[in-house]
């Protein structure tokens, strides 16, 4: 195999990348990624980087020069509009690239708000890019009147930012609670307390109707029946796989690009990972927006592509930053029938684990690293312990037998 492309300069993208070369192999290895940028991590971009704490370069994988020693021809700025799959190329810029193996690590982008929601106006942002970050910093000034429009993980982290920052912010979430899709009641509010505690205005169970103003965004109608007057608004109403190339293409979508257990697509000469593929998981299949789960398929694509037939097999952790509250999660609730909810050692920390038919499939864990640790330590063993035993609170984890 002479040459290798890979669609996507991001986590993914790299991953396979740096894969490829230390694992020895030696042909033509070329990254294309539509921003202009190299390669960065995303997590901190709406914590250290939006607060300043992070300088740009930091938030770099490796810097140019790695690209070069390790013979990686990234290119950068340049969208590839198309891939043919029968001469095997990729076209961009008036360009082709011919490929024996493509990877697409196109990621995700953010839904947007509709123009009927007034979301043509300007002062309108979305927290995806280092650029979208660039965009918005200016607005993040004291007193300032900031709305967030959802209540998710990324709505929250971007709250924390900004209420520390002395930005007066409201959070409008249309579903009944904030965390609704991906959290239980416990877990919602415990994060629920802790931004009213910092000023934050959390209105759920209240839909955006439109926002106001002539060219830039000024206020927001609720379906509650009130107006807010805003300085600027931030959309964190989730993302949507990038899968235009790989439909245009003919390749299978189903929620993302369609993947086998090697990261394969329908193409045998195409791969993909990363937010953008959904790939089997149990008995059906996901797609995760996760940077574990972006490095992991990288690393198995490349081993793959050197000869490894191992099946991926997915672990799934998170986390979240929000003022001085770290929450781990392993594992996916979904499905879950039942939660325990465990005090932790400390004041303002608890988990919240979760079983389904008394099997812990997920847990969450806010400032509890010990409970994070031991919960995951099951749940990637497949071993589970007795709900009734979580609950006991003077039953040490450590002591809990599990099968």
């Amino acid at each position: 195999m002479e040459k290798i492309v890979i669609v996507g300069a991001g986590q993914a993208g790299f991953s396979t990348a740096t894969r490829l070369r230390a694992n020895g192999y030696k042909g033509h290895l070329t990254m294309i990624g539509d921003e202009a940028d190299l390669p960065y991590q995303r997590p901190p971009l709406s914590k250290k980087y939006l607060t300043g704490e992070m300088e740009r370069s930091r938030l770099h994988l490796r810097p140019q020069a790695f690209f070069d020693e390790n013979d990686i021809d990234i290119v950068l700025g340049t969208r590839v509009t198309r891939i043919a799959l029968q001469s095997k190329t990729v076209h961009f810029d008036g360009e082709s690239l011919e490929y024996d193996a493509l990877v697409l690590a196109t990621g995700s982008t953010p839904r947007k708000l509709e123009a009927a929601q007034g979301g043509y106006l300007s002062g309108i942002h979305y927290m995806r890019t280092l650029s979208d970050i660039d965009a918005m910093e200016a607005a993040f000034k004291k007193d300032a009147r900031l709305l967030i429009i959802g209540g998710g993980y990324i709505g929250l982290e971007t709250a924390a930012v900004a209420a520390s920052r002395g930005v007066k912010t409201t959070i409008v979430e249309a579903a009944p609670r904030i965390l609704q899709r991906v959290a239980s009641d416990a877990t919602a509010d415990f994060f629920r307390q802790l931004h009213k505690a910092h000023g934050v205005d959390i209105r759920e169970n209240t839909q955006l109707i439109k926002l106001t103003g002539t060219n830039h965004v000024n206020g927001a109608d609720l379906g509650d029946g009130t107006h807010l007057e805003v300085d600027f608004v931030i959309a964190g109403i989730g993302v949507l796989p990038v899968t235009s190339l790989a439909d245009e293409a003919g390749l299978e979508i189903e929620n993302g690009i369609k993947v086998d257990g090697l990261c394969r697509t329908s193409d045998q000469h195409i791969f993909a990972a990363g937010d953008c593929a959904s790939f089997p998981y149990a008995d059906g299949r996901i797609r995760l927006e996760s940077v574990p789960n972006a490095i992991d398929q990288g690393n198995i694509i490349a081993d793959v592509l050197l000869g490894s037939k191992d099946i991926y097999v997915a672990k799934p952790w998170f986390w979240s930053d929000q003022y001085d509250v770290k929450l781990q999660i392993s594992g996916l609730n979904s499905g879950y029938d039942h939660i325990v909810v465990r005090a932790g050692e400390k004041p303002n920390t608890q988990s919240v684990w979760y079983f389904t038919q008394g099997r812990l499939i997920a847990v969450e864990a806010m400032n509890d690293p010990k409970a994070y640790m031991t919960g995951k330590r099951w749940i990637d063993a497949g071993k589970s312990p007795r709900p009734a035993d979580i609950a006991d609170q003077t039953y040490p984890l450590r002591d809990i037998v599990v099968q």
